[in-house]
């Protein structure tokens, strides 16, 4: 794929398996990054590992230490982390499978590919691949990534398999703790009746084509004109709407976006009428 694989190792079905990489589904290789300058001298500032006794210290002689209490920490050498390794550290072992709605979207965390790692396992990778589109199941294996035991969800992608890790149980805030202090006063009727016509009239497709990130959009623009010496205008941030009478709100909403919706949505619900 002409980029470094974040794990490498065996897909495990039973007996089966086979030599497979994982990558990346994501990248963040065009986001915006800013380095601390100094603007006496306009030299980018390094950042070195301080003691506060004896003062700055090379990378290379730090070694990583767990607080146990406040300042009481134990020191782990790289040696014994390598010695606390698990079957999934090289193997992701399939152990069962589940309907996609199963799994609660909260669980759902970072998208990877997993791709044949040798000619040699191409003909298992398939199988496995085929064999979960056609009983439409999700695959939950784990695999030791990043330090971390991880549990993933595998499933066919066009010609590839695609991945997902999933959080563990106590990783997710329970919903109901979340939004324990929201009152269970229900809203009147007609209000959600006028809200859900609003829904309506911008349902549309998911494009994702289409989608941009307007805010770096307006960063890169500023950098550029930065960078020509252009003056910039700051634009005064938007005030904020004080709604008395939601119900006058909603019906003027509901107004306002039967003008201004696309004619193609227009069509469309004519149609559906």
């Amino acid at each position: 794929m002409g980029r470094r694989p974040v794990w490498q190792g065996y897909l495990k079905l039973s007996l089966v398996n086979c030599p497979v990489a994982l990558f990346n589904a994501t990248s963040g290789a065009n986001d915006i990054h800013f380095h601390m300058i100094n603007p006496k001298t306009n030299n980018r500032v390094r950042m070195t590992p301080t003691d506060p006794d004896t003062g700055p210290i090379e990378r290379a002689d730090l070694v990583k230490g767990y607080e146990i209490e406040k300042n009481r920490y134990v020191i782990v050498t790289q040696d014994e982390l390598d010695a606390v390794k698990l079957e999934t550290t090289h193997t992701l072992d399939i152990e069962r499978f589940v309907e996609a709605t199963d799994i609660d979207r909260l669980f759902w965390n970072d998208p990877y590919y997993l791709v044949p790692d040798d000619k040699s396992g191409i003909e298992a990778y398939t199988v496995i691949r085929d064999a979960l589109e056609k009983t439409n199941r999700i695959a939950l294996g784990r695999v030791v990534m990043h330090t971390r035991e991880r549990l993933m969800a595998l499933e066919p992608r066009g010609k590839g398999i695609l991945v997902y890790s999933l959080r563990m149980r106590d990783e997710v805030v329970d919903p109901k703790k979340a939004f324990g202090g929201i009152p269970s006063a229900k809203p009147d009727h007609s209000m959600i009746e006028v809200a859900e016509k609003i829904i309506e009239q911008r349902a549309g497709a998911f494009e994702p084509e289409k989608l941009e990130d307007r805010y770096e959009k307006a960063l890169r623009d500023l950098l550029r004109r930065k960078e020509r010496g252009e003056k910039l205008v700051v634009s005064e941030p938007p005030e904020r709407s004080n709604v008395i009478d939601l119900m006058d709100a909603l019906r003027k909403s509901l107004k306002n976006e039967g003008r201004t919706r696309p004619a193609a949505n227009r069509v469309r619900h004519r149609a559906k009428g």
